[in-house]
């Protein structure tokens, strides 16, 4: 799932389309039960053909395109390609937005993913409200004031998972990119909130801003796909590739687990982040 170092990756990675007006819209070629739209999406031709691209940037876990007037959003779990006006387009795509020089932008989706697009400010959704008015682990605002504030607002009996990649806390922090954020602090995704020191607290805030960034930089995860369809740069320390290769922990050596909690599959090492 695309999450906060993959959208700043893609967003990056589009910045060559900025210029490049939208001559065809192809919406839900391939209908999918959870693809989702702001509109019936037979009306974004009309709301986008013929504008030109002004800005491309990430918002938290989203793609956010602009144009004069209209925004273009794409969300967790969209895979997003870029072809160039030779190569071959898949038969099958939620979203096509074809440009003046031919290339394509096409979205397709496995799971679920959402594929707005709708007149500037016209988007009431809480998830994206979210993201554009919480700040981003990746800027100066995120402070380890502001975050020990959130965390003594929180019910303390949550778990780190809950409190970290539930309810939008730290919009664009999901459960993919979590897993080596408490490796690398050295807790366990079932630690409650009212056992962590200080010191824990100091851990966990410093792995945030240093794991997401280190994502960032090197391109996303190897788990996830870039705009043209390679593996993104960063190595994942605990995700299924970890299983798959069956990389033990690196550093005690000991074996890697893993388990089903609240939705989604952690990773950890017994030894290295104990509950």
């Amino acid at each position: 799932m695309m999450e906060l170092p993959e959208a700043y990756t893609i967003s990056k990675q589009m910045q060559p389309l900025c210029g490049r007006t939208i001559q065809t819209v192809i919406a839900n070629k391939s209908p999918h039960g959870f693809a989702f739209y702001n509109d019936d999406p037979k009306n974004y031709p009309a709301l986008l053909e013929g504008k030109t691209i002004r800005k491309i940037k990430s918002v938290a876990g989203y793609v956010e395109m602009e144009t004069d007037k209209e925004t273009i959003l794409l969300g967790e779990g969209i895979n997003i390609r870029l072809f160039e006006a030779e190569e071959k387009i898949p038969e099958k795509h939620q979203l096509l937005l074809e440009f003046d020089d031919k290339s394509a932008l096409v979205c397709t989706i496995q799971m679920y993913g959402g594929m707005w697009a709708f007149p500037k400010g016209k988007m009431d959704n809480p998830y994206y409200t979210a993201a554009r008015e919480k700040p981003s682990p990746l800027s100066d605002e995120f402070t380890r004031k502001y975050f020990e504030n959130m965390m003594a607002e929180t019910k303390q009996t949550l778990s780190v998972k809950a409190f970290l990649a539930t309810e939008q806390r730290i919009p664009g922090l999901g459960n993919g990119v979590l897993q080596d954020i408490l490796f690398n602090a050295g807790i366990h995704s079932k630690r409650k909130i009212n056992s962590l020191t200080d010191a824990d607290k100091k851990k966990l805030f410093d792995s945030i801003q240093k794991t997401l960034q280190k994502m960032a930089d090197d391109g996303g995860r190897n788990t996830e796909k870039t705009l043209f369809g390679k593996a993104g740069g960063y190595k994942t320390i605990l995700s299924s590739q970890t299983l798959k290769l069956k990389n033990p922990c690196p550093i005690c050596n000991g074996p890697i687990s893993k388990e089903q909690y609240l939705g989604g599959a952690i990773y950890f090492c017994s030894n290295c982040q104990k509950i």
